[in-house]
């Protein structure tokens, strides 16, 4: 489990492989307290630690993560979101995220604005139904609040201290970028999707029961 709150920005150093897809990955972190199996999120992905190395370390991305997220695009050079996983005790700054991808959103608008940046982005159905104005979401592994929300369009605002941390500012249109929706507007969703009235309750039986 993760924040969205960025820790790194690490560099794609080699890709090989189809799937699974070896991604190496060089970082800032200190790589001498990595663990195999770990989890760590790559812009919003969350991937295992399969090696490690002083200054980088690498993962294997699958068929279905390929297939689902812009780890299908990576190539070296590339500028990734890092953050390792939340330890027990650590301060939740963000918002509880998974880093289990939803699906892609692609980069309609991108300015700057007030001082900060402001972003938007077409949501995908399988995202869309999770958002709703100032709720959270995370874009490409950032912890994000939704300003507001248009049709499939919605839209963040970045401060510049975020902007000092990300590289959200240099996403252009048309851009694809990982969208995971809170998840705990995914657990409420499903649970009412499942949810059925009580068999006999009615207003009248409340009543001859003394409830109304």
């Amino acid at each position: 489990m993760f924040t969205g709150l960025i820790q790194d920005l690490g560099t794609v150093r080699q890709v090989v492989g189809s799937a699974p897809r070896r991604i190496e990955i060089g970082t800032a972190l200190p790589t001498g307290g990595f663990a195999i199996g770990e989890s760590i999120a790559c812009n919003g992905v969350c991937l295992t630690v399969v090696s490690v190395s002083a200054g980088s370390f690498e993962v294997d991305a699958g068929a279905e993560t390929l297939a689902l997220t812009t780890a299908t695009a990576w190539a070296p050079g590339q500028t990734l979101h890092l953050e390792r996983a939340l330890a027990l005790g650590d301060r939740l700054g963000g918002h509880l995220v998974l880093g289990h991808v939803d699906g892609q959103g692609r980069v309609t608008a991108a300015r700057t604005e007030r001082g900060g940046w402001f972003l938007e982005i077409a949501a995908p159905p399988a995202v869309l139904p999770f958002l709703l104005p100032k709720g959270s979401v995370t874009i490409d592994g950032v912890s994000l609040t939704v300003n507001d929300l248009r049709g499939d369009r919605f839209s963040v605002f970045l401060i510049p201290e975020t902007l000092r941390r990300t590289v959200l500012s240099r996403v252009s249109l048309g851009a694809f970028v990982n969208l995971e929706a809170d998840i705990l507007g995914k657990y409420v969703a499903r649970l009412l999707s499942h949810t059925q009235p009580l068999p006999g309750v009615t207003l009248a039986t409340l009543r001859e029961a003394g409830f109304a």
